[in-house]
């Protein structure tokens, strides 16, 4: 296609044109390939919510791992400290009192 011969007008308005062709193809794609999973998914028998939710779970599941206490009052066992990220007010408190850091080890 020889664009040299089009305005620019003409140029924007192929382009408005190619962009909606642009969206309107990738939402057929993804809707034949939605189409296409959910067919493997009845030709195996495996319910599409269950193929879905399982992986999402265990990814889930991987990504949020709790992270052990480090650090807890001596006099409040509740005010507790991973040692990750900004030092909470109590630990400011006690090491601005002169008190080491070391003595909240858990």
């Amino acid at each position: 296609m020889d664009l040299s011969g089009l305005s620019s007008a003409d140029l924007r308005a192929l382009q408005e044109q190619v962009k909606q062709e642009l969206k309107k193809r990738e939402q057929q794609d993804l809707t034949k390939a939605r189409e296409q999973i959910m067919a493997i998914a009845q030709s195996v028998g495996v319910p599409l919510k269950e193929l879905m939710g399982g992986q999402a779970r265990a990814a889930k599941a991987a990504a949020v791992t709790k992270v052990a206490v480090r650090y807890r009052h001596p006099a409040d066992a509740s005010l507790q400290w991973t040692g990750r990220g900004r030092q909470p007010k109590w630990v400011q408190d006690w090491l601005a009192s002169g008190q080491s850091l070391d003595a909240l080890k858990v």
